[in-house]
């Protein structure tokens, strides 16, 4: 009877969960339902997946509709049916049009009109008009002559009055306007509820050929799909004896480019892991991921694989990745195993320009219509539902603020107390649907048989359902990701071609493992700028593993993830690595457990040891101890499958007579980090990464800042970035129109910020500047510039102000006065080329008031940071102590003070929910200051901005990492450059010229 039915994923519309509307039918007594969100097809795998077992046959479609008004419901006789309706959708949703008033003619599909729509006569055989029980009346004429064409339509939208004003509060915010302005047109019937079965047969009890009708439809539908089973392209050649024999030869190729004489042990590795792979008939996986790879190299793509495949030999002989599973010891059955459904996971990481590149040959390389990308649902937050609420009913924002801080209810007046009420109701509703960041989905059938797809800015099709439901019916993803840090590695070379005349093999990672200057970065920490290894957490624990080696790396990049961090096995890690006699007493409790993770001193560190504790500890078999793995993600957390091995877990080890208080911090162990955790072949890639970037520091450190400034920096600002390059001997200069490009460019060792570092300049202005520079060379001076570039005032006073005229030897005021006076006139000049120049009158203007800090407030304001001095000439003039970073090994355990410009501040809460803070600064040298600040010193010296600041507490060491307890912290104020005992009487002319009188003769010549 339920023909028209609607879940949550009828996006601002429906109130509905799947399993709320699944519980709803059920128990209203029916054992059949139709699915039909309005234009989507969200739910619908994830609707049919939930049925099986239950007393509740699926059938599905899709509600056609213009806005919220119904064109017609289209309901699959079968898989076909399904195909075809989501082929129409598709069609209307990628060109944004209208649906028609009637259905398109379409087979294996039945398609239902709203009364008064088509005319009863006109119909045709798989058409029919729905009656809603509140019609009744309107069955007459025509409709009453026509009963054969007549179907019950009960829309079902919500349970109950609640569900009900949820619906209205959506439908409010869909359409931006007050709940008390929403058009009647806008939201659905109040009897848009799911009566019970006996209800609507005694409403149409006149009218029992209406019912028929319905229940004949219904059970003419069937909707099947097998779910778990491979859905990916079947075949890469004609058939998968062709695909393995092809995938034998590659990786036997490969055998003697990796290893050139490989030992038995590899032999035997990659022998194994082909006849799983063939048994478990993953070859075309392998294959589609090689081919893409081996496109990427022709085209000059840098790449990085990673994800469990990285285990994989067969992975590492296809140049897929670049990780050696027998020298890492790289855990097999973390890669695949027969236990494991799925494949394996490939993340495979390219430099972000590029990634839009690789995307479409997939697309092109496989068809469009058997390619898609992966849907993500962006879900309702609580705290924007309060916001969105509030300008729903009318408040102002300073009430709708209030309403998001308030913790006492009972404060509250009636619409207050609703907001936060519905606002709860509503939290974690899916919004809209969106683009999953990787996931690329390759099928053996058109797309179209499982979603629907949008069409995204990008321009990639995509379905409308997630990841876990891709899963669910059987695609395993190809997981294509832009990233900045391979931009960055990419650009360097580039630039160390162009500047240095050198060539870098950056895949010779055999020489960068053993490099002495790459081991000397990492023991210290010295890794600004370089993949996954800057931020100032990682520097600590590099430095406290004394990290100089590729395995300690592979480590440390597993245990500084947030759930081992806050697990206190970080902690843990280093206190064994340093103090062996922990490593001792934690094999006397468990040595079962400390054998199986000897390496890493009995402390879980990667995504394997959940599985070798699971299937080795516990005695799980190998397919639970997966979904252990994979159960530690909330998103699995939520299926019934994870409450069952966990309860498992501890009957299991309760048998093997383990002590229930070690059982229990083994299992907490696992529960606090397997979701944040890599497994080892990742973290092992992302080493290799970092690497691959530490080398080019280590050598070529300036071309390397200078591609990291060019790729938006890093972990850091770019004011840390411009520093660590004059750190390394760069002279730096604001942008010229001259010298600069967009990006930042470097030449021997001068480097010239980019005109697209300047907050305000148009990048139509850019582009403008400096096509006409590439047309008729270097600008001789202002009137050279104005003369060849139309260019607004506004835009003019940012060049002049940032220094981008400073080889013109003129003061900024008498540039810009002159500025003012040729384009005063106008808004934009727009230069004609003449035969002959025109000379415009030069004033000489008296020496104006100049301050030494102009320049670098110019600078801060346009720029984000100054840049022709360092933060703590901007002080006030007043004594401050000597101390620096150096003088630190000598002061452990005293008290000191010291003057630190901020970098970065880490805020987190401590056991008891108090916050606390981390502090990174630079000294009046340039080097590094860690602070920390307890909470009682946090809240009473709070940070307050960027700038300088007074430090006193005491110095303190542990495992090498220096830092200092604050006990005190004051910001310093700079000097205000309007207070009239700053101004100086004349212009200081050695301040105004900043550009080197070498550079700016040849510049002219």
């Amino acid at each position: 009877m339920l023909l028209n039915s609607h879940t949550y994923y009828s996006y601002k519309f429906g109130t509905l969960s799947i399993d709320e509307l699944i519980d709803e039918a059920i128990g209203k007594g029916y054992n059949s339902l139709v699915l039909t969100d309005i234009n989507n097809t969200s739910a619908t795998i994830d609707f049919i997946r939930r049925c099986e077992g239950k007393d509740l046959r699926p059938v599905v479609g899709i509600d056609f509709r213009n806005g919220a008004q119904q064109q017609y419901i289209g309901i699959a006789q079968n898989n076909s049916g399904f195909q075809k309706l989501n082929e129409h959708l598709t069609m209307h949703l990628h060109e944004e049009a209208d649906f028609a008033e009637r259905a398109p003619e379409m087979e294996d599909v039945y398609f239902i009109y709203p009364v008064g729509k088509v005319p009863p006569k006109l119909l045709h055989e798989n058409e029919f008009i729905g009656v809603k029980p509140t019609q009744i009346s309107k069955i007459f004429g025509d409709l009453r002559n026509h009963r054969e064409k007549l179907v019950v339509l009960q829309s079902v939208t919500f349970r109950n009055k609640r569900d009900f004003n949820i619906h209205r509060l959506l439908r409010t915010m869909d359409n931006n306007t007050l709940l008390s302005r929403l058009p009647k047109s806008e939201e659905a019937s109040p009897d848009e509820i799911m009566f019970p079965q006996e209800k609507i047969r005694e409403v149409f009890r006149d009218f029992p050929d209406i019912i028929e009708n319905t229940q004949r439809l219904i059970n003419s539908c069937t909707i099947h799909f097998t779910f778990k089973k491979a859905k990916n392209k079947k075949c890469f050649t004609n058939s998968p004896e062709e695909d393995f024999e092809l995938l034998t030869k590659l990786a036997n190729k490969g055998l003697k480019y990796r290893f050139g004489s490989p030992s038995e042990a590899v032999v035997a590795r990659m022998e194994k892991e082909l006849q799983v792979i063939r048994q478990m008939d993953f070859a075309s996986y392998f294959l589609i991921n090689w081919d893409l790879v081996e496109y990427a190299r022709r085209e000059g793509c840098y790449y990085v694989g990673r994800g469990s495949g990285a285990n994989s030999m067969v992975a590492y002989l296809l140049r897929i990745t670049d990780v050696d599973p027998i020298e890492l010891d790289l855990y097999f059955e973390r890669f695949i195993n027969p236990s494991r459904q799925s494949p394996p996971d490939f993340d495979i990481d390219f430099a972000s320009r590029d990634r839009d590149h690789i995307t479409r040959y997939i697309f092109d390389r496989h068809g469009w219509n058997h390619t898609a990308l992966v849907g993500t649902y962006i879900t309702f937050q609580y705290k924007s539902v309060v916001r969105e609420l509030g300008k729903v009913f009318g408040l102002p924002t300073h009430e709708i603020e209030k309403l998001q801080k308030v913790k006492d209810f009972s404060s509250l007046d009636d619409i207050g107390k609703l907001v936060l009420q519905y606002s709860k109701l509503i939290h974690g509703f899916p919004s809209h649907l969106s683009v999953h960041s990787s996931g690329i989905l390759i099928s053996e059938e058109p797309i179209s048989a499982y979603s629907a797809t949008i069409m995204p800015p990008k321009g990639f099709p995509t379905v409308h359902f997630s990841m876990l439901e891709a899963e669910d019916i059987g695609f395993a993803k190809f997981d294509i990701l832009g990233q900045r840090g391979l931009s960055k590695i990419q650009d360097a070379i580039q630039l160390v071609q162009e500047n240095a005349g050198a060539e870098i093999d950056i895949h010779d990672l055999k020489t960068f493992k053993e490099d002495p200057q790459i081991k000397e970065l990492l023991k210290h920490g010295n890794t600004i700028g370089c993949f996954y290894v800057e931020s100032p957490a990682m520097r600590m624990l590099l430095t406290k593993l004394e990290a100089d080696d590729y395995l300690r790396l592979v480590a440390a990049s597993s245990i500084i993830r947030p759930g081992v961090a806050q697990s206190g096995m970080m902690r843990e890690y280093i206190l064994r690595y340093r103090d062996r006699s922990r490593c001792v007493a934690a094999k006397a409790e468990a040595p079962a457990l400390y054998n199986l993770l000897k390496e890493t001193y009995g402390v879980m560190v990667y995504q394997e040891d959940v599985i070798k504790v699971a299937h080795l500890f516990a005695g799980l078999t190998l397919a639970e101890a997966d979904i252990l793995r994979r159960g530690m993600s909330w998103k699995f957390k939520q299926r019934n499958e994870f409450g069952k091995i966990k309860d498992k877990f501890f009957s299991n080890c309760a048998e093997r007579g383990y002590a229930h208080d070690l059982v229990k911090r083994v299992w907490e162990q696992i529960e606090s980090f397997a979701n944040y955790a890599f497994s080892k072949g990742h973290s092992a890639s992302y080493a290799v990464e970092s690497f691959q970037a530490l080398f080019i520091k280590a050598y070529y450190p300036l071309e390397y800042i200078v591609a990291t400034i060019n790729n938006g920096g890093g972990f850091y600002r770019t004011e840390l970035y411009v520093h660590e390059a004059r750190m390394h001997g760069a002279t730096i200069f604001p942008p010229c129109v001259n010298r600069s490009e967009k990006q930042t460019v470097i030449d021997g060792k001068v480097i010239h910020l980019g005109l697209g570092f300047l907050k305000s300049l148009e990048t139509n202005t850019i582009n403008t500047v400096l096509k006409e520079r590439y047309r008729g060379g270097y600008y001789q001076n202002l009137q050279d510039f104005l003369e060849r570039v139309p260019i607004s005032l506004e835009q003019l006073s940012i060049l002049i102000r940032i220094g981008a005229f400073n080889f013109t030897r003129k003061s900024k005021k008498e540039l810009l006065w002159n500025a003012h006076f040729i384009l005063s006139k106008s808004k934009k000049t727009a230069p004609e080329r003449t035969l002959f120049k025109q000379e415009v009158k030069e004033f000489k203007i008296p020496e104006l008031y100049y301050h030494p800090l102009e320049n670098a407030y110019d600078e801060i304001e346009l720029l984000g940071f100054p840049v022709t001095c360092s933060p703590f000439h901007l002080l006030e003039n007043m004594p401050l102590p000597p101390t620096t970073a150096a003088d630190l090994p000598f002061l452990i355990n005293q008290n000191v003070a010291i003057v630190g410009s901020l970098v970065h501040v880490k805020r987190t809460r401590t056991n008891d929910g108090k916050i606390m803070s981390f502090g990174v600064f630079i000294d009046l040298k340039g080097h590094w200051i860690d602070t920390v600040q307890f909470p009682e010193i946090a809240a009473r010296y709070p940070f307050s901005g960027g700038g300088c600041y007074l430090i006193k507490g005491k110095v303190v060491e542990e495992f090498g990492f220096l830092s200092i307890e604050a006990a005190e912290i004051y910001r310093l104020p700079n000097e205000n450059m309007e207070e009239p005992s700053t101004r100086l009487k004349a212009p200081d002319k050695s301040k105004l010229l900043r550009s080197n009188v070498a550079e700016d003769a040849k510049l002219l010549n």
